[in-house]
């Protein structure tokens, strides 16, 4: 008997990516494949690195939504038209094979014609739903927040309130501006608005993790890295001036290893802190001037959001720290775009044209004189149709 081609039953059928490590899932995903996890309250760094692996579907073992607060992820992979089925359970480790082709139909994934698990398939309206009855949760998710931040500060105070524990690196940074790029949502477009800031200023360049990556895919070299190098490009941590690798606070740094495979000299950072966290309390502790941020949180959703349910105090301490020294690049990008008036740009035009012609025809030069001035307005013309489109 021939086995039925699954190609034409319902749904959604591609490889199966298994990994209860995001990270590492992230980094073995394909497109049109369909990714298996296990993350509770799904985030929206997560779901935008989905979506632009390009999965067919994304299978959660745990609930994408519990309620506590209102994360971005499952509400950013719905509008991108991404199937998300929601709580399956953990059952879904044991009966689903990496590189195994699977099915999603309505909530339940099959394996052929079998189905292997089930839970609830997402849409639009069920997840505003839940994003409302979240925001219930916020002053509770504040208050746990708030318990945390305490405890960091009691860990990490020296850290924190001295810069006790801030390695050295060789590049400057003493009353300079420094470029902060972290991979979060926009950072690629965002960098790109800071073209004329970065030609204009010349600030010390940071990539944070993949950061890194986007900063040389611009033409730049990142004068300083920080993050785990088993994420980045080699070529990436050869181009930079630094290397900076977060370690835990005994000193263990797991990504040492491959810093000391590549033969790069590196400087680690032992602390409980993210590491665009690290890159911003280095600019503090060697006294650079401003420090522009690309990919950073910035609002209370997306930071609560990021700190994964208040677990990463470290992110609103260290602002707090920086204070009136950390500018958002979307907004050092809208204070160099070019305002000059094209009505101003003509008048300034004009009236240098009368002037000359005055001069030129006190002069005698008359004819000479309007043949030049035919030259040169077409040649005005030009330029500022180059300037304005």
């Amino acid at each position: 008997m021939l086995a039925r081609n699954t190609s034409q039953l319902p749904g959604i059928t591609g490889v199966a990516r298994v990994d209860k490590q995001i990270q590492h899932l992230l980094r073995r995903i394909a497109p049109g494949d369909i990714a298996v996890l296990d993350q509770i309250d799904l985030d929206r760094a997560t779901a935008d690195a989905l979506v632009g692996a390009g999965v067919a579907a994304v299978v959660n073992a745990s609930p994408s939504i519990s309620g506590r607060f209102p994360n971005l992820g499952p509400e950013i992979l719905v509008t991108a038209g991404i199937p998300l089925v929601d709580n399956v359970g953990g059952e879904v480790f044991r009966r689903v094979k990496d590189g195994a082709r699977i099915r999603v139909h309505k909530g339940v994934v099959f394996q052929g014609e079998r189905p292997i698990a089930e839970g609830t398939e997402q849409n639009s309206d069920r997840v505003a739903d839940q994003m409302i009855e979240a925001k219930a949760g916020m002053s509770t998710q504040l208050e746990a927040f708030c318990a945390n931040t305490i405890e960091f500060l009691r860990r990490e105070r020296t850290l924190i309130l001295d810069g006790v524990g801030v390695p050295n690196v060789r590049v400057e940074l003493r009353d300079r501006h420094m470029l902060v790029v972290a991979p979060g949502p926009g950072h690629a477009a965002d960098l790109k608005a800071l073209k004329k800031y970065i030609s204009e200023h010349r600030p010390v360049l940071v990539g944070v993790e993949a950061g890194a990556e986007t900063l040389r895919a611009r033409g730049y070299r990142p004068d300083i890295i920080v993050g785990d190098p088993n994420g980045i490009d080699a070529d990436t941590l050869k181009s930079s001036g630094e290397v900076v690798v977060p370690a835990q606070p005994d000193g263990h740094a797991p990504g040492i290893a491959r810093i000391q495979d590549l033969g790069i000299g590196a400087v680690t950072f032992p602390a409980s802190c993210n590491a665009e966290d690290l890159a911003l309390l280095i600019a503090d502790a060697h006294q650079a001037r401003l420090v522009v941020t690309v990919g950073a949180q910035a609002t209370l959703r997306e930071f609560l959001d990021h700190g994964r349910s208040g677990s990463n105090p470290s992110t609103f301490l260290t602002r707090l720290k920086l204070g009136t020294k950390l500018v958002d690049g979307r907004a050092v990008a809208a204070l160099h775009r070019n305002h000059i008036s094209l009505g101003l740009v003509l008048l300034l035009v004009l009236a240098a044209a009368v002037v000359a012609s005055a001069a030129l025809l006190l002069s005698g030069a008359g004819d000479a004189f309007f043949t030049w001035v035919s030259s040169a307005w077409h040649s005005v013309v030009a330029w500022l149709k180059g300037i304005f489109g």
